[in-house]
């Protein structure tokens, strides 16, 4: 006898139907054309000259990274008046003339003293001025260039000090040495030689910036090339490394960094050693040395996910007010999804309503920042922002979660996130059973097993190897949940067709001859992989942030049990529903069952379209357009913007359509 699975075997010859085939085209069409007729305002003149603002952000980085070449390295070439070493000396006029050249190219976007002070700088060379000549020179270049620059998307986290070292020794190692001494086996093969990390002297006048573009862009006209096969994170935490070789950890305690926090992560990375000390009166030799030998510490306490939704919104801004809104678009997604999202399910316990009122102005911020001109109440909006955060983080660091509310959180989190998939993998499983073929739910097993360990080692390598951003988490939950969606759809359909006895026993004679063949079965697999892979990721890191507050807690031993005691709870309560389904759903008759079964894909389809477009939405890949009324029901997925509520809605009605002409054919057999 054939089964259910069958059907996937014929899915090609049904699609082939005209009426189907246009059905399932909208469903795919209604997720993109809603987004673009709910697009906001046409796209200004202003907007669309930042269309070659890459190629302009490019040129000035380089400018900005031989202008501190020049500063750092100008005492190996030139000595009281005298040329010291003609090859440094060389490559001192060869990158002033590059400046010169590049601001040329730049004239009608760089300020007009921008030429005269490179034009100032490659005289000063010439005539060998002294270094605190050169050096006041070049600085004035990079401080002119840095107060026009759109603020730097920086990582949440470097990478282990471990792996960074090895990464360093690994790919740096043969010109720079495996100390950064520059004595490398090929350093002496090289001219000019490769920089020594080590001299503190040259350290004090390097940024994080200039030794990072060095690292992504290579260094034109020296033996430093490009290493663009390394990623963003581990080429910001080679910099990092890099910029702390030339400083010994001291043994002062890290307790004066909740009195550096006005130090920004922005202004740590543009300037060099020498300037932070000249800007910042609050932050002594004592203290930058421990911090470029240590700079873990500044993302600690950069690490809460209140302090990066701050800082990349302060940074959305600036990059605003500088006219880089694709920058303050990609800032304010950051400061949402890699921050405040991490700890909604905690404020959500302490007060939900603030919650809300904060991922909706957080939301709607992206909106504002679309259009140039509107500084005003993108400051204002920012404020209230600011201020709401303020609050949330009074709320979560001067009081830890009761042990009911720790209890609660973990229980919701594992609901909230596991229900999802695990009502997909009992359907097809009871479906499965239902059509006597219990030999193909091996496949199911091994679908959402495989999920489990796959979200797992993703989190690991995300924790460890790579850097993954929350837009890319939300798109990869996005387009598995649209994907899941659209196959749970059809599904539900197929059932619905069937829900007539006579026409399953027709299904089954004129398929008894049919085999299931290998993509069929996988295919089941993977429908079961991407129902629970969407989720797991984002799961671990929701415990994540709790476990961080249960463990910083004054009772963080009873804090972790109350959380354990939530989790195992929820691993229950699931285990209870995937227990009474498949125990009083196979023992419904075959028409009852498939008639509730098809209505059941649906809600499913239903629930994981409109979550699907909201974490598209999030990820700034969909636009966001409010509904004028708040309808938002987060647990069948519906939220107030017009996108969500369309695709939705497209499903309800296509179903409702299939639904009647399946029955006016049956009504035309009879």
């Amino acid at each position: 006898m054939n089964t259910f699975l069958s059907s996937f075997t014929l899915w090609r010859q049904q699609l082939t139907s005209s009426v189907f085939y246009r059905c399932l085209l909208v469903v795919i069409a209604s997720v993109f054309s809603t987004s673009l007729w709910a697009q906001s305002p046409a796209v200004t003149s202003q907007e669309i000259s930042h269309e070659t603002s890459p190629d302009l952000l490019k040129q000035t980085r380089q400018i900005l990274q031989l202008a501190e070449y020049i500063g750092v390295d100008y005492s190996e070439a030139v000595t009281e008046g005298s040329i010291s070493n003609p090859d440094e000396f060389a490559e001192m006029q060869q990158f002033a003339s590059i400046i010169i050249e590049k601001t040329n190219l730049l004239a009608n976007d760089v300020p007009n003293s921008l030429t005269a002070d490179a034009l100032q700088l490659q005289q000063a060379i010439v005539d060998k001025s002294s270094l605190d000549v050169i050096q006041g020179l070049s600085q004035k270049i990079r401080n002119q260039l840095l107060s026009q620059s759109p603020a730097l998307v920086l990582p949440t986290q470097l990478l282990a000090k471990e792996n960074v070292r090895q990464l360093f020794i690994e790919n740096c190692s043969t010109c720079h040495g495996d100390l950064g001494q520059g004595n490398g086996p090929l350093a002496k093969s090289l001219s000019p030689e490769p920089t020594n990390f080590t001299d503190q002297e040259r350290a004090l006048n390097r940024s994080l910036l200039g030794l990072y573009d060095a690292i992504s862009d290579g260094l034109d006209g020296s033996a430093m090339r490009a290493f663009s096969e390394l990623n963003d994170q581990q080429r910001w935490s080679l910099a990092f490394y890099v910029g702390s070789l030339a400083f010994e950890p001291t043994a002062i305690t890290t307790k004066h960094i909740e009195n550096d926090a006005n130090i920004e992560l922005q202004q740590w990375v543009n300037s060099n050693p020498t300037q932070l000390i000249q800007q910042n009166v609050e932050i002594d030799k004592a203290q930058l040395t421990l911090l470029r030998s240590q700079p873990e510490l500044l993302f600690q306490h950069a690490d809460s996910p209140i302090s990066v939704a701050r800082t990349n919104l302060q940074a959305a801004v600036k990059a605003y007010q500088a006219n880089e809104l694709a920058q303050a678009q990609t800032l304010a997604v950051s400061a949402y999804l890699d921050g405040f999202e991490l700890i909604e399910n905690n404020l959500d316990a302490h007060d939900s309503s603030l919650r809300k009122s904060i991922e909706s102005q957080l939301l709607n911020f992206r909106n504002i920042l679309k259009t140039a001109g509107q500084d005003n109440q993108v400051n204002q909006q920012l404020t209230s922002i600011l201020a709401q955060l303020d609050q949330a983080d009074t709320l979560l660091t001067g009081q830890s979660l009761s042990n009911n509310a720790m209890f609660s959180a973990a229980l919701i989190i594992l609901l909230r996130e596991g229900l999802e998939a695990l009502l997909v993998i009992i359907a097809l499983m009871t479906v499965l059973i239902k059509t006597e073929r219990q030999d193909a739910i091996k496949f199911v097993h091994f679908g959402w097993i495989s999920a489990l360990a796959a979200g797992v080692l993703t989190w690991w390598a995300a924790d460890n190897l790579i850097s993954i951003s929350g837009a890319s988490r939300e798109l990869m939950e996005g387009g598995a949940a649209l994907l899941a969606a659209l196959v749970l759809f059809y599904v539900g359909y197929w059932m619905h067709s069937k829900t007539q006895g006579s026409k399953w026993q027709s299904y089954i004679k004129n398929n008894v001859d049919r085999h299931l063949n290998t993509g069929t079965l996988w295919g089941l697999t993977g429908l079961a992989f991407i129902s629970v892979y969407r989720e797991v990721f984002e799961t671990i890191l929701f415990y994540q942030s709790l476990l961080t507050q249960a463990i910083g807690s004054a009772s963080s031993n009873e804090q972790v049990s109350y959380l354990v005691y939530g989790l195992l709870a929820g691993m229950a309560i699931l285990a209870v529903i995937a227990w009474l389904m498949m125990r009083y759903s196979v023992k419904l008759p075959l028409a009852r069952f498939f008639a509730v079964s098809s209505y059941f894909m649906l809600i499913l389809a239903f629930i994981l379209a409109g979550k699907g477009i909201s974490a598209l939405q999030e990820a700034a890949v969909i636009s966001l357009t409010p509904f004028p009324i708040d309808v938002s029901i987060s647990w069948l997925g519906i939220a107030s913007t017009w996108q969500g509520l369309g695709t939705q809605m497209v499903i309800v009605v296509l179903f409702s359509l299939l639904a009647i002409r399946n029955r006016t054919q049956s009504l035309t057999t009879h």
